[in-house]
Formats: structure tokens, C-alpha cells, sequence
């Protein structure tokens, strides 16, 4: 259908006033028939496009392919000054194509001729340059008439024959599934029923979360109470008025060997590391210069030898510090190497060791549990204590509890509770910093199997330290979990299932190398059943061993220490877990560190509120 005149749109104010073009009409594509009332609409629209995404052509080459100053999207697609005779691709509504100079234009004319479109008429509009409404359009709504000279079959007006449905005849050929799941229906019923499914996941997911917490994540065993402190009375009722402390809720530690953990501070019995004030308990790390001046401390003025007051190796050392005779006598002896180091320390400047730099206070329940009063301990129960963590590069606050009766053996085998431990050092310190608290429980076969790395967490507050405030911690332990959380159970720090034996969970391998004779053997699982040798149940399908056993509380500050919990590289440490003259480095980075620690000793301690504990009233 050939097209009004119409203006070049490519036409330079300078050119003549018409131009001849050839114009390359693309194919029309329809899909399918159409309704009889548009098929006439149908071929009126398919011609009328066809036309307008025609593709121009000048007849002059030069000007078609030379330089051109305005901005045509239709040029712009073509490379710039080319050399007659070069080839290169023309895009067309059927494809791609190569031109060879003129010759390329002659035959664009002689298509254009043989498809019935007037070339040389002169256009007074532009084209739409495009191929692409055609195919998005469907032919069967193809009309180029109003909306309201469309008829239907009756004679009836068709507002929108676009969107007129299929008649009767097509509808009684269609499944009746089709006709009922129309893609329309489908569309507006699909959101809302995907809402419902979300709302009833959702529904089923808070009543299956409630039966779990109701029945096996809460301890619903009634608790009697064991212990309550409050630190109201003073400190003869806190720490006892007798010599050793009888009588007190609370014993103080007196050593100097680090703890196994290599710490730098030795525990005191001085009221200037544990006093009670206000109500308040403190546990204040001081500096031993204080009491022996520096140079004593490192030993420069020759040898120096420290024995500290009230040292309480006798009463915490297994089977009271004896041990079997390493001469092989069968018989025991006295652990005179262990008593040296728990009680006195030599500074020596050629041998590199110095007096412990820091004082501290560790006190904990342990003559009471160990007096059978049955006030120091708890076994399936609860702790709770409200503290403030201390203040201050490199200390190591804890409150934890251990077994009053090694009953699986020494230290993992009998497990060992960290309701939590932190770190004195600033939020900056990229190794969790005082706003991190951490629980966890330590167990195994044997110190090198300590099997803690699969049942620690921690909670943190994302810019305040613990050591601003007072929180309560707490510990809830049954047959079937325990679980350490910080102010609510929303912040839980730790919660582990006793839902397998812990000789499994371990994953250990089946043969150790013995400490003390160097021979290989196999390695047996400490916690089964003497009589049976299978793992204990502590409930239907729960195994709670070694965490069966009845536990004391211990709190303390220590100061640093070569067992890894100050990675090293971390924070300026100045000390290396791995060298032998840890504590010294340490000691002498005191201008590094000791500025961080608050003058106030108040506000440098762990200050403890109050301590309660419960155990299960029926004893299980």
C-alpha cells in the first residue's frame, strides 16, 4: 500500500526540497486468523506497519554514508566516511546484509519497486524505525479504526476488541478445566494463595516452636534454693572470720603457678584484691610493685624471692598435694615442684624469671561443697549471678564452676562450666573485645583432646562493653541441656543438647600416646558405665556425663596468660604465648597496658551484685 508523500527526515536545510528514497519494507508476520468482523481491521493495521518500519536508503551514497551533523539514531549505527567499494553490514527488518558501494543502492531500489512501494515519492513526515511493534502486537487485535466504529457479528459496538473473550462456539470446544483455570484466574487467585500458604507455614512454625521450647528446652523441675549472697552482711560473712575462711560463703585462693593456663597475676587473700563495699563484691587486680617495687619484681638489683602469705596448694591440689612416686616405688610423695611453684616465685634476671607483676582475687564455693553442707554445689539446676565485668587491657574475668569430686578422672574428664568469661580489653580489640561474653564447657579424655572448640558461643553488644553496666548471668542445667544466657534467654550464649554420648560427639581417634609412659594405647571412653561399658543415660536417650556430677562456683580476675585466650598478633600484645620469658615481656610492657586500667579500683574490678543457686528439689 503505497504512502503519502512524505518528507526526507534526513534532509539538510541545504539539500534540494524533496529527495527520492527506496524504502525495504520487512515481511509482515500475523499469527494465526482472526475473528471475521477484524479481519478487514487486521489487514488495514498489517499494511499500515509494514510501511512504518520500512527501512529509507538514499539514493546518493555519499550523502547517506558521509558525515553527518545531526543526531539520528538511524546513522548513528553506521560507520562514518566510508570508501566506496568497502563492505559492511546494513541491518534490515530480514536480516543482515553487506553494501558494496553504489551498487548496493540499486539493488535496495529494484526491492523496493518489486514490493509495490513508491520510491520516489517525497516525504513530508518521518518513519518510524522500528521492527519490532509488529511482533508484540497480535494480529488478531489489529485495527486501525475508534474503538467504537468496531462491530461485532450482531452489529454490536466493541469498546476494547482487544480484550474481547472468545465467543460461545470456541468456548463450548474448550476443556472444561481450561475454561475454569483461564491464565487470568489464575493470576488474580495465585498471590492470595501464596499468602496463605506463607500464613499457614508460619502458623505451624510458632506451634511446633512452642511444643519444643514447652517440653524439651525449659527446665520445668521445681528448684529449691542453695545458696543466696547478697554481700549485704559484710566481709566476715562473705570470706568467714576463722584463719582458713571457715565459715564464709566464699574461700579465697591463695597461688602463684598460673592455673594451667600460664596467668600472670598470683591470687591473694588481701582485702586490697577481694572486699566487699555497698553491698557490692569487688575483685580488683593491683600491681605487685605496689607492695615490692619493680625492681624486685624483675630482679634487677639480684635475685629476689617471693613467698606469698596464706598459700592454699594443700587444700586445692589432688589428694592434697601428693602424688605417685616418679622413682617408681608404687608409694606416693610429697609434689614438692608443684608446692615451690603455687607458693613462692624467684626473680632472675639470667634466668629470666621474675615475681608474678599483678595481684589478683580468685574466690570460689569449694570448702563449703567440700564440707557436706550442701551449699556450695548444685548438680541439674541453677545459677545465676548479677557482675560487671572489670575494665582494663589483658584481664581475664570469669565466673565458672568445676567439680567438687574429680569422679571421671583430672581435668577435662570431669568437665569443667564456663557460665562466662570476657575480656578487659576495648572494643577496638579485634579479638572480642569487652563487649563480647563467651560460655562453654570443657571436656575430653585428656588435656590435648580438650573438646571445648564444639560446644562454646558468645553473645555481644555491637558498641557497649559489659563492663559499663551490671547483667545478670545465668546458668540453667538439666538432664537434657544446659544453657548460659545473658539477661534473658533471648541472648543466650550457649545451649547444648545432651542428645548424644559425649565419647561420640568428641570424634576421637582410637589410640593416645600415654603421658606418663610414652606407650601407645587404645584410648577408652572415660564416661561409659563401668559394669555395662556402654555410655550412661541420664534421661530416655540423653547423656548428660560428666556433666552428672555435682559442681562448685568460682569467681576470679586473672591477668594475661600463654594458653591462647590473648591470640597472639591481637591488640599490641606484648608477649608471646610460646616464649619462655612470656610474663616478663609482659611485665615490662606495663607503660603499654597499665594506663588503660582505671586509677578507681572500683571501677577497674569485677563487681558482683549477688550470687543465688538452686538445684532440683527431687534431686534429679
Amino acid at each position: 500500500m503505497p504512502d503519502p508523500p512524505k518528507v526526507d527526515p534526513f534532509a539538510s536545510p541545504k539539500d534540494g526540497a524533496h529527495e527520492d528514497i527506496q524504502v525495504v519494507p520487512p515481511t509482515p508476520v500475523v499469527a494465526g486468523a482472526a475473528p471475521s468482523f477484524l479481519s478487514q481491521a487486521r489487514d488495514n493495521i498489517a499494511s499500515t506497519l509494514a510501511n512504518a518500519t520500512a527501512y529509507a536508503v538514499r539514493r546518493d551514497s555519499s550523502a547517506l554514508f558521509g558525515n553527518h551533523s545531526r543526531s539520528s539514531s538511524f546513522l548513528g549505527s553506521y560507520p562514518s566516511s566510508p570508501t566506496m567499494g568497502a563492505q559492511f553490514p546494513v541491518g534490515t527488518p530480514n536480516g543482515s546484509m553487506y553494501r558494496s558501494s553504489s551498487a548496493m543502492i540499486t539493488g535496495l531500489a529494484s526491492t523496493a519497486t518489486s514490493t509495490g512501494v513508491n520510491s520516489t515519492a517525497p516525504r513530508t513526515t518521518p518513519r518510524l524505525r522500528t521492527t519490532l511493534l509488529p511482533f508484540l502486537l497480535r494480529p488478531s487485535s489489529m485495527t486501525s479504526l475508534p474503538p467504537a466504529q468496531v462491530k461485532a457479528s450482531d452489529g454490536s459496538l466493541v469498546e476494547k476488541p482487544w480484550r474481547e473473550g472468545p465467543s460461545a462456539a470456541e468456548l463450548s470446544k474448550t476443556p472444561f478445566m481450561k475454561r475454569i483455570f483461564t491464565r487470568k484466574r489464575i493470576s488474580r487467585m495465585l498471590p492470595h494463595l501464596l499468602a496463605l500458604v506463607g500464613l499457614g507455614l508460619g502458623v505451624l512454625q510458632c506451634v511446633l516452636t512452642y511444643i519444643d521450647v514447652s517440653t524439651e528446652r525449659m527446665d520445668r523441675q521445681p528448684l529449691c534454693l542453695v545458696m543466696e549472697e547478697d554481700f549485704n552482711d559484710g566481709e566476715d560473712v562473705v570470706f568467714g572470720s576463722g584463719p582458713g575462711g571457715e565459715g564464709g560463703s566464699f574461700w579465697r585462693e591463695v597461688n602463684m603457678d598460673g592455673f594451667g593456663n600460664g596467668e600472670f597475676e598470683m591470687t591473694t587473700a588481701s582485702s586490697k584484691n577481694s572486699y566487699v563495699k555497698d553491698g557490692i563484691l569487688y575483685l580488683a587486680p593491683t600491681l605487685t610493685a605496689e607492695e615490692i617495687g619493680s625492681d624486685n619484681v624483675l630482679g634487677n638489683n639480684g635475685a629476689y624471692i617471693y613467698n606469698i602469705t596464706g598459700c592454699t596448694f594443700n587444700e586445692t591440689a589432688v589428694n592434697g598435694g601428693f602424688i605417685a612416686d616418679p622413682n617408681g616405688s608404687g608409694g606416693q610423695v610429697f609434689d614438692y615442684g608443684g608446692y615451690y611453684a603455687a607458693c613462692s616465685a624467684t626473680a632472675n634476671t639470667t634466668a629470666g624469671t621474675i615475681v608474678n607483676p599483678v595481684q589478683s582475687a580468685r574466690i570460689s564455693t569449694l570448702m563449703n561443697a567440700q564440707s557436706g553442707s550442701g551449699n556450695g554445689s548444685t548438680k541439674y539446676g541453677r545459677v545465676e549471678i548479677r557482675a560487671k565485668m572489670p575494665t582494663g587491657d589483658w584481664l581475664w574475668p570469669a565466673l565458672w564452676m568445676l567439680p567438687v569430686n574429680n569422679a571421671y578422672g583430672p581435668w577435662p574428664r570431669s568437665g569443667e562450666i564456663d557460665i562466662v568469661e570476657s575480656r578487659g580489653n576495648g572494643i577496638s580489640y579485634t579479638a572480642n573485645g569487652a563487649n563480647f561474653v563467651q560460655g562453654a564447657l570443657n571436656w575430653g579424655p585428656s588435656p590435648q583432646l580438650n573438646s571445648v572448640s564444639k560446644s562454646y558461643s558468645w553473645w555481644s553488644n555491637k558498641r557497649v562493653p559489659f563492663s559499663n553496666d551490671f547483667h545478670t548471668y545465668a546458668l540453667e542445667w538439666t538432664t537434657s541441656f544446659i544453657r548460659i544466657y545473658v539477661d534473658t534467654r533471648l541472648h543466650t550464649l550457649l545451649e547444648y543438647r545432651f542428645d548424644e554420648p559425649f565419647f561420640e560427639k568428641g570424634d576421637y581417634p582410637q589410640t593416645i600416646v600415654n603421658a606418663s609412659t610414652g606407650q601407645v594405647q587404645a584410648l577408652q571412653d572415660p564416661w561409659a558405665d563401668p559394669t555395662t561399658g556402654l555410655p550412661k543415660e541420664s534421661a530416655k536417650g540423653r547423656w548428660s556425663s560428666p556433666f552428672d556430677q555435682e559442681f562448685y562456683l568460682i569467681m576470679n580476675v586473672a591477668v594475661g596468660g600463654v594458653n591462647g585466650w590473648f591470640p597472639d598478633g591481637q591488640g599490641n600484645k606484648p608477649w608471646y604465648d610460646g616464649g619462655a620469658d612470656a610474663m616478663r615481656s609482659f611485665a615490662e610492657a606495663q607503660s603499654q597496658w597499665y594506663p588503660t586500667w582505671p586509677e578507681n579500683l572500683d571501677d577497674r574490678a569485677m563487681a558482683i551484685d549477688y550470687v543465688k543457686m538452686w538445684r532440683h528439689c527431687d534431686g534429679n
